[in-house]
């Protein structure tokens, strides 16, 4: 028999997208044993989508507490034998729990999943999903039991450091695991990028299993974060180093998180010049402190630092050049083609 599922979704201002997100959860091929909302203190019309719904799912209404606070008053609510996350702008195929609780049919001692995933702007799912552009290698040493799902049966921590295929609304965890582990770190609450610091003591604790199809979309708009390029990889690295900090066996990884922590923190930095933030390029260099850093990132921490008029036309003229020599570059590419 299939486990019975528990979803917990938490929501705050989601009234223009909740209801989508709520039907794809409700036509499961596999229906979910309860869907709980978790409302952390909306201030829109979000309490009237979900009333619509009525006894299809079950509300309950925090004091706004941060996400992480509201999944964890989600997953004290639930009774399943799982507890599959949703987050309530982010979509589910039909069948993504069924494919999720084909892990636990075939390795009854699964602590957790994930599944594979897309991206959703404007109501159009990319072609590619997030599983394919992992580097070459990371999914070895995987066991597949069954078409179509996988098995991590040691740590993945030390991979999950080069490339995070994992996002909340894709996982499903052991009710009795999570609870034993407290759930989601609130130490990182209302932090850019603080499931991560969870996700991460997650992956080392095998096994894990992995749903290859991608069976979730992740909706990109506005009033996400992780629509944010230069905030996701601030956050990240920021996630990082909590985690050198808190998560004893995050030693052992220490100079791969240190690099990592760098090439986010020089990524964000190259995002903050292009939108002529020079405020934050100051801040990011700061942060990056005595890290090696690529000649083109120190250029644009010196023009940073130059009189606001000054840097603005370099910068200008910098990004102009860029784009020249980028459409050059396409339409020599073209030629040859």
């Amino acid at each position: 028999m299939s486990p019975r599922v528990s979803v917990v979704i938490p929501t705050y201002n989601r009234a223009d997208l909740i209801s989508e997100t709520l039907e794809s959860i409700l036509a499961q091929s596999l229906p979910p044993a309860e869907v709980i909302v978790v409302d952390d203190g909306s201030l829109d019309d979000t309490p009237a989508r979900l009333a619509a719904f009525g006894s299809r799912i079950r509300a309950i209404r925090i004091a706004n507490s941060g996400e992480l606070v509201a999944r964890n008053h989600g997953i004290r609510a639930a009774s399943g034998d799982l507890i599959a996350f949703c987050d309530s702008d982010d979509l589910w195929r039909p069948d993504h729990l069924a494919s999720m609780a084909r892990i636990w049919l075939a390795e009854p001692t699964t602590r957790a999943a994930y599944a594979n995933f897309r991206i959703v702007r404007d109501g159009r799912w990319s072609e590619r999903d997030k599983f394919a552009d992992a580097p070459p290698g990371y999914w070895e040493e995987l066991e597949h039991p069954a078409e179509g799902i996988a098995l991590i049966r040691t740590s993945w921590f030390g991979r999950l450091v080069a490339f995070m295929p994992f996002f909340p609304s894709a996982f499903v965890v052991r009710r009795d695991v999570f609870q034993g582990m407290g759930g989601w770190d609130e130490a990182v609450n209302r932090q850019v990028s603080m499931d991560i610091a969870t996700t991460f003591r997650i992956a080392d604790i095998p096994p894990v299993g992995l749903v290859t199809a991608p069976t979730v979309g992740i909706r990109k708009h506005a009033g996400n974060f992780s629509a944010d390029i230069q905030a996701m990889n601030l956050g990240d690295a920021a996630m990082l180093e909590y985690l050198l900090r808190s998560y004893p066996p995050a030693a052992a990884h220490a100079g791969a998180i240190g690099r990592s922590v760098a090439e986010r923190r020089i990524a964000a930095l190259a995002v903050a010049f292009a939108r002529q933030d020079f405020g934050a390029v100051s801040n990011i260099r700061a942060l990056l402190g005595n890290a090696s850093m690529p000649a083109a990132a120190r250029l644009k921490s010196l023009i940073a630092n130059l009189p606001r008029p000054v840097a603005h036309g370099i910068a200008g003229a910098a990004l102009g050049f860029g784009s020249l020599k980028a459409s050059l570059i396409a339409a020599g590419r073209s030629e040859k083609a």
